[in-house]
């Protein structure tokens, strides 16, 4: 980074901890949330972290957000539950998602735990590697905060991103094996960070409404993401959403509210956590020999010319927090700008003293 800084994960979360503070989340809940957030930068999820900040607090300080809700179960099984969120952040509501789903899978084997009124949860890698760090198997869906895609062939915005990750236990000195996607070609937060950093997108993530390549960020709402696949990526859109939106009772198709436009309304988001329970099937151990097996025949497969190294999903992020870890997570000159004015309208201190 040529115009930007380093900052120490402790000092980000503490950062970030004292922003929410100071709009009345308990200590509890904002420290909760800060350290979410913070590990989303020490991963380089960087469309998810703290250049998210200013926009909750916008939805917070407009009465979006509930920052006192009584999140609690409305239906349950001993092997599936729903939780309502009641409007809280959403790192509070499927933080509680994967706590049940993890004491499920633990006793029954495998658990199924839905969200409603919840809220922009962050990064879904997140959650199931915290499945993982428990030597469960994690798969996450969710209803993303906007419709930036339409069905295949049509214009009318009716699907988001609507995620999918999915998280392999491994060997405890092994990085997970984690697959974080959106079911477009880019997550919008993406384009929201290549807009704050002053950078084009690359040909392929965005078209216009005449089907013309869409390259500047600053300009996404003349046109739409693209899906995974073509027709494919719509498809797997359009059952994510369906399984983590209209299983719950949360928010689908024109249901959705572009929290990116709106602060005030209640989104309604939903999201659900599957986990696995490995021993209901055979040896953990045994397991993770098998996993390691395979990981080596992949990374020590012929490599087409150029390529240095087969990366498994997961891998390069595992890296990365190792290195931010050490060095410091590297922030733009225009987010820390940001920061700055952030915590100068919250009377607190700044980022960098």
């Amino acid at each position: 980074m040529t115009d930007g800084r380093r900052v120490s994960f402790e000092r980000l979360q503490a950062f970030i901890a004292e922003a929410f503070a100071t709009q009345g989340f308990s200590d509890t809940d904002s420290l909760a949330v800060a350290r979410l957030m913070a590990q989303a930068d020490l991963q380089g999820s960087d469309g998810h972290g703290v250049i998210r900040l200013g926009q909750y607090l916008k939805r917070i300080q407009s009465g979006g957000i509930n920052i006192k809700p009584q999140i609690q179960v409305v239906r349950e099984r001993p092997a599936s539950a729903l939780i309502d969120g009641d409007n809280g952040m959403g790192h509070l509501v499927v933080s509680k998602a994967v706590g049940l789903a993890a004491e499920k899978a633990h006793s029954m084997g495998v658990a199924w735990v839905g969200t409603r009124f919840s809220n922009h949860a962050g990064p879904a890698s997140l959650y199931v590697r915290a499945l993982a760090d428990q030597d469960l198997i994690g798969i996450y869906y969710a209803v993303g905060n906007a419709n930036h895609l339409p069905p295949w062939g049509g214009m009318d915005m009716l699907l988001s991103t609507n995620p999918i990750a999915i998280a392999f236990p491994r060997g405890h000195q092994e990085a997970s094996v984690v697959l974080d996607m959106a079911t477009t070609v880019a997550a919008y937060g993406k384009v929201k960070a290549k807009a704050r950093k002053g950078e084009m997108m690359p040909e392929g993530w965005m078209i216009d409404r005449q089907g013309r390549p869409l390259l500047d960020p600053n300009k996404a709402a003349e046109g739409f993401l693209l899906p995974i696949g073509g027709h494919k990526g719509y498809g797997l859109a359009l059952l994510v959403g369906m399984l983590a939106g209209s299983l719950n009772g949360a928010a689908m198709g024109s249901a959705v509210i572009d929290f990116n436009m709106d602060s005030r309304s209640i989104t309604n988001t939903g999201q659900t956590i599957c986990a696995v329970d490995p021993a209901a099937f055979d040896d953990i151990d045994a397991l993770r020999h098998r996993i390691d097996k395979l990981a080596g025949e992949i990374r020590g497969s012929t490599k087409m010319p150029a390529t240095e190294r087969i990366w498994l999903p997961g891998e390069q992020s595992f890296y990365r927090r190792q290195d931010y870890s050490t060095h410091g997570i590297p922030l733009s000159g225009g987010i820390v700008a940001e920061l700055d004015r952030i915590a100068t309208d919250l009377g607190i201190a700044p980022l960098f003293n």
